[in-house]
């Protein structure tokens, strides 16, 4: 499979301020294959080491802070070279080892010439306690779940790939190419885009296999629940994460605590929500009061939407058989267009270093699903599942901030399409949103 992070990491190994690489990315989202195939590719020799098969190589990094004397620990240990610049080392499921995680700031300091990565599935925990990693002596990268542009490549449809990338004019696209495109995106709204499972489909279309792959990902989630550090909270996140389909399938889409259980208040549920985020397995989209910079001046901390980290996992813990998706367009409509929004918003966080918000206005009520900040301006997006697409909150949006509206931005089953200030980008383009909204703007000019 083709994962586009790899362009990243060569980017790292050729840097001049190269420092140790913590991967983060949930559980079987592909953080171990990644480093591997990257090692492969591109160094003489890989020196692999997993912590959590071999728990008593911790005790190289308690005994002593000497990178060289733990590296020859490690050496003799597995019988693994390890040469400055050409050995890729890889140190895997380092969540629960703080002691690697710290020793980053020495190998950082005193042997630059060694190229590390550290990755684990709950490494967003661990980072999230305030002693457990070297400030400024890491560098961070993020691994998500396959975009649909990866599953295109993974499905050999290299051509509509292609095709998506060269588009540089704001015109609809041909049917040739918009029939297809718009079959395989209900085909990923089933598989999602976690690479087993993706496989299961890719390589064996094998309907049954890749439901049971989503299956056992989400069951290793909730087995994860359990290593929350006070175990009264197990049961909270596991509620929580199973009231995900019915917060998202209702029309207002705002975060209620008595959806996940009746009576229930947020102070009594905040410290479970947190784990969630802090693990990557949800993302919290505040509501936003007004378009302005820094956008987190912003936020009503009161007021959040929650999305899922994949879409196929969304689909998989709704029970929605993937069936619907040949039928027509309900597979979009499905509980209130839920997965299309969960679909936009996964696309959308891989694009922007800014976490997206949403805005609402009540008495009448309005609300505009997303805001994207891209440099330094602000867009309103509005998320469609399906061709009907009058934009009355866009429309409202603008009114009230028509100063700051270079462009209003509209992800539907409708062709590719600039309309005045009104960008339609049909849904299986989500992923060139950043270059298409450059395109509209250039146009406008």
């Amino acid at each position: 499979m083709e994962r586009l992070i790899m362009n990243n990491l060569l980017k790292w190994k050729n840097s001049p301020y190269r420092k140790p690489l913590i991967l983060k990315g949930v559980r079987q989202v592909g953080k171990t294959w990644i480093l591997k195939e990257f090692g492969r590719r591109y160094y003489k020799n890989v020196a692999y080491f997993n912590f959590d098969e071999n728990s008593e190589y911790r005790q190289f990094f308690k005994t002593t802070k000497d990178v060289d004397r733990i590296l020859q620990n490690l050496m003799l240990a597995s019988s693994q070279k390890i040469l400055p610049e050409s050995t890729f080392i890889i140190f895997d499921e380092v969540q629960d080892c703080p002691e690697v995680i710290n020793s980053m700031k020495y190998f950082c300091e005193n042997a630059p010439q060694y190229h590390i990565a550290c990755a684990g599935s709950l490494l967003g925990i661990a980072l999230a306690k305030p002693s457990s990693f070297p400030v400024g002596k890491v560098n961070f990268m993020q691994i998500n779940p396959m975009t649909f542009t990866e599953f295109l490549l993974a499905n050999r449809d290299e051509n509509l790939a292609e095709y998506m990338k060269t588009v540089d004019t704001l015109e609809p696209i041909p049917d040739a190419f918009f029939n297809p495109l718009y079959e395989k995106l209900k085909m990923y709204y089933v598989t999602g885009g976690m690479p087993e499972s993706v496989k299961m489909w890719t390589e064996a279309r094998d309907v049954d296999a890749m439901q049971e792959v989503l299956s056992g990902i989400i069951g290793a989630y909730e087995r994860d629940f359990a290593k929350h550090p006070n175990v009264s909270e197990f049961p909270k996140i596991s509620m929580i994460w199973n009231s995900l389909p019915s917060q998202l399938s209702r029309e207002n889409k705002k975060f209620i605590y008595k959806v996940v259980k009746e009576g229930a208040r947020a102070r009594e549920y905040e410290d479970a929500l947190q784990w969630l985020v802090d693990a990557r397995l949800v993302y919290k989209i505040y509501r936003s009061t007004a378009p302005g910079l820094p956008m987190s001046a912003y936020d009503d901390i009161s007021a959040f939407k929650i999305y899922m980290v994949d879409v196929g996992l969304l689909r998989r813990l709704a029970q929605l058989s993937p069936t619907a998706f040949g039928e027509g367009n309900r597979l979009f409509t499905e509980f209130k267009g839920a997965l299309t929004e969960n679909f936009v918003l996964q696309t959308l966080v891989t694009q922007y270093e800014v976490t997206p918000r949403y805005w609402t206005k009540t008495n009448p009520p309005y609300e505009v699903d997303f805001l994207i900040q891209r440099e330094n301006d602000i867009f309103p997006v509005e998320v469609k599942s399906e061709s009907n697409t009058a934009s009355r909150s866009l429309k409202k949006y603008k009114e009230l901030f028509s100063d700051k509206v270079k462009l209003r931005i509209r992800f539907s089953l409708n062709n590719l399409k600039l309309d005045d200030d009104m960008l339609n980008i049909p849904l299986f383009m989500a992923d060139q949103t950043d270059r298409l909204i450059g395109l509209a703007l250039e146009q406008k000019k």
